[in-house]
């Protein structure tokens, strides 16, 4: 079994809501839970390891909420975890002063919890063409939020020494210069279809190498077409072939 663990927000929750059942459908057998608190910085991830305090919802295998709230340290002594990702929220992902020092010390401690686990980086995506949200940001275009995204991912795994990077920001350019028009379900957020399968294709396939064109998963919250279906895999793996 596979043990994924995310130190996350929304973001990683759009990432995680079919990755539990991509994997089911290819015959591997996967844990995934997300620590979830919307909108959480890395600052806010830091000052909760600081305190221990029990604030993030403890999502499973597919976001199923199960009324539990679980600190930081508790999760990470839970179980034996193959693989942990982290994440900025999303705006500050755009600037890489704003994960330092706080991503440093998060990364000790899971080092020192769970020294076996990988720690993936998780990276965000910008937000929706054209919107308030891109344009209060300061950006004119998606792909110059992604820009920033990407140098700053980039720089931050290189300083953690992080095992791998989830290009999550990747597809959603993609899909955007695709001219998809249900990518997100929102200005930010991924649709509860397309979006939220695109992208759990991604992480899949950064955490296992395994092909995903033949998937079979179909499980979707909103209706997908077979042409939907055919785009989100085309997008995931021209950005794992990379």
């Amino acid at each position: 079994m596979i043990k994924v663990l995310s130190i996350g927000n929304s973001f990683s929750e759009d990432a995680q809501r079919y990755l539990y059942g991509i994997a089911r459908a290819d015959g591997v057998s996967m844990k995934t839970v997300n620590l979830y608190i919307g909108g959480c910085s890395l600052a806010k991830h830091y000052r909760n390891m600081l305190s221990g305090n029990a604030a993030y919802d403890f999502q499973i295998n597919g976001i199923n909420y199960t009324g539990i709230k679980i600190s930081i340290e508790d999760a990470l002594l839970l179980d034996s975890w193959d693989y942990i990702t982290i994440q900025q929220q999303s705006l500050a992902s755009c600037d890489a002063e704003t994960f330092i020092p706080y991503i440093d010390e998060l990364c000790a401690k899971i080092r020192k919890y769970c020294p076996k686990a990988k720690i993936l980086m998780l990276e965000t995506w910008g937000y929706k063409e054209g919107s308030k949200m891109l344009l209060d940001a300061g950006y004119a275009k998606h792909e110059a939020m992604l820009f920033d995204i990407r140098k700053a991912y980039k720089k931050i795994a290189e300083r953690i020494g992080a095992d791998g990077t989830a290009y999550a920001g990747e597809a959603v350019l993609l899909a955007n210069k695709e001219g998809y028009e249900r990518i997100y379900r929102d200005e930010f957020h991924m649709s509860k279809g397309f979006g939220r399968y695109m992208i759990g294709l991604v992480v899949y396939g950064t955490l296992t190498g395994n092909e995903i064109k033949e998937n079979s998963f179909r499980d979707f919250d909103e209706a997908l077409t077979d042409e939907d279906i055919t785009l989100a895999k085309r997008i995931a793996s021209d950005v794992l072939s990379r």
